[in-house]
């Protein structure tokens, strides 16, 4: 072999793991493809050398090439598979794969030479020296880009953020405006705030893993969303992504998670925590803050809402399709005043059992024991009427315990049906005073995708918003209305492009706060999602 050949193939050991990775996709200019290449080539060290041609399960002894496979994997052991064990002969073949490969072989050859090895035949030397001819300008290129890659991976290692931590981020842009009616339902008699807004939320998640398979994340947000609970009079008019703060830039989450063992995932935070991070809601279309649904009670149950911020959590999967998870939260954990901190303050213990019987339908079973000291009582996390939040008249201290039923099913390649039943069971607890409560609320909703093109998503959520359905405070009925409140939103997610989402939607609330003599409750909305 000349020393031209062997030059050509000098410092192109990287191409030679990659021989089936390598597409012309890998050599081009711009900067995602250096970073794809270099993903190809990172993949490509797991790629296995192949001794025997029958190691590769999608090559049979029918296939018209299998004695041209199996020659070079017997005589020269030049052949490499797949990780999955197939070597993918049916597909297409660029120049430079085929350059890949051939370098592969030729420096086999060469070593083979070297050692002196008898098995390398005059005919087989004569026409690998014809191919180099025939590929020396693809052989040169292909060096040339591996030095290149290799100086640009080198320059990224130099100069990377992190090499543990990942930033991803995701931007709302909110057009809303409440719609009707003239008065607030609250029985203030202020006027609705119908003026037409446009606000923002913005989110930047620091992802951190010291293992490969943890995560430590830091979020920091600023928004300036309204409150359309304010606006109208009733909590279930809330958006499902609604924050203020006039874009102050805040910690809004700080969770650690980690696997023990293989079937077992810890969770502790100190800042954001919530039941739905530790427990799946059973809503997989609409639980999203920035993708979900457009209401705060449309994103998932609320027995999952109480006080949160700080805990601990466990997931534990018994097999695959059972698991179970547990997980003990409180919003006064920093806080080391009598009747606070970590176990004094208001909490909430909950406990959830997944049943997955097929692929397409899963059902969970949730029980959550709160307890809401007195300025802090929410039964229903602020998605239902007044009453239904708070059923006493000042606020008194109150535990509770929720019950919950939530299944989804993948009815259709492109329909998904979900839903929920939460009730909770309150009780007052202040030695001052008595009294307890029933609150009940449901949802059913449905999600029909690629509706006028891939990736869109047609979505319709109804249901009960939390009821008072029953309740005392100092033996005084306090469920003196009889109405029940429902909500029913339509939304329409069009997908732009792999990161921009539009979402204009509206939603309604029926005999808001548990009274139809209130009008009903309408909101707009244009929610435009950046992710990135």
């Amino acid at each position: 072999m000349s020393n031209k050949t062997r030059k050509l193939f000098a410092g192109t050991s990287l191409a030679l793991s990659a021989t089936v990775a390598l597409s012309s996709a890998a050599i081009a200019e711009d900067s995602q493809a250096v970073i794809d290449q270099i993903s190809q080539y990172n993949d490509a060290n797991s790629f296995a050398q192949v001794n025997s041609v029958f190691q590769l399960r999608d090559v049979a002894p029918s296939d018209w090439a299998f004695d041209a496979l199996r020659n070079l994997v017997e005589k020269y052991n030049c052949i490499v598979g797949y990780p999955d064990g197939t070597f993918r002969g049916n597909r297409p073949l660029s120049r430079y794969e085929f350059a890949a490969g051939l370098n592969a072989c030729m420096q086999q050859i060469e070593r083979l030479i070297i050692g002196g090895g008898s098995d390398v035949d005059a005919a087989d030397i004569t026409r690998l020296r014809a191919l180099v001819q025939e590929f020396e300008a693809e052989l040169a290129t292909l060096g040339a880009r591996v030095d290149d890659i290799e100086g640009r991976v080198e320059f990224l290692e130099d100069n990377q953020f992190s090499t543990t931590t990942k930033l991803n981020g995701e931007v709302i842009f909110n057009l809303a405006a409440a719609l009707s009616p003239e008065d607030k339902v609250n029985g203030s008699g202020d006027d609705t705030d119908d003026e037409v807004v446009f606000s923002n939320r913005v989110r930047l998640n620091l992802d951190t893993s010291f293992t490969g398979k943890d995560r430590l994340r830091t979020r920091l947000q600023a928004a300036n969303m309204p409150r359309f609970d304010r606006a109208t009079g009733v909590d279930a008019a809330r958006l499902g992504y609604d924050s203020g703060g006039d874009n102050n830039v805040t910690v809004s989450k700080l969770w650690y998670r980690t696997p023990l063992g293989n079937k077992a995932t810890f969770h502790v935070g100190t800042v954001g925590l919530g039941l739905d991070d530790i427990f799946d809601v059973t809503n997989p279309k609409f639980a999203s803050s920035g993708g979900g649904a457009l209401t705060r009670f449309g994103r998932f149950n609320p027995i999952y809402r109480g006080p949160s911020g700080a805990g601990v959590g466990l997931n534990l999967d018994f097999t695959d399709r059972v698991s179970f998870s547990a997980a003990y939260l409180t919003g006064d954990a920093n806080d080391p005043t009598d009747k606070n901190g970590l176990f004094n303050g208001s909490y909430s213990l909950g406990a959830q059992l997944d049943f997955k019987p097929a692929d397409r339908f899963m059902l969970s079973a949730t029980y959550v024991n709160r307890y809401q000291k007195t300025g802090d009582v929410n039964l229903s996390g602020s998605t239902g009427s007044a009453l239904a939040n708070d059923f006493t008249s000042d606020n008194a201290a109150a535990s509770s315990n929720s019950f919950g039923v939530q299944a989804s099913w993948k009815a259709a390649e492109k329909l998904n049906i979900a839903g929920w039943v939460g009730y909770t069971d309150a009780s007052v607890e202040d030695p001052n005073a008595s009294g307890d409560a029933d609150v009940l609320n449901w949802a059913v909703n449905a999600a029909i995708s690629d509706v006028g093109g891939d990736g869109n998503v047609l979505g319709l959520i109804f249901g009960q918003t939390p009821n008072l359905i029953d309740g005392e405070f100092n033996q005084v009925d306090v469920d003196s209305n009889t109405d029940t409140s429902y909500l029913a939103e339509l939304q329409y997610r069009y997908k732009l492009s792999d990161n921009i989402t539009i979402t204009p939607g509206a939603y309604v609330i029926f005999n808001p706060n548990e009274n139809d003599n209130n009008d009903a409750v309408w909101v707009g909305t244009l929610r435009t999602t950046f992710k990135f």
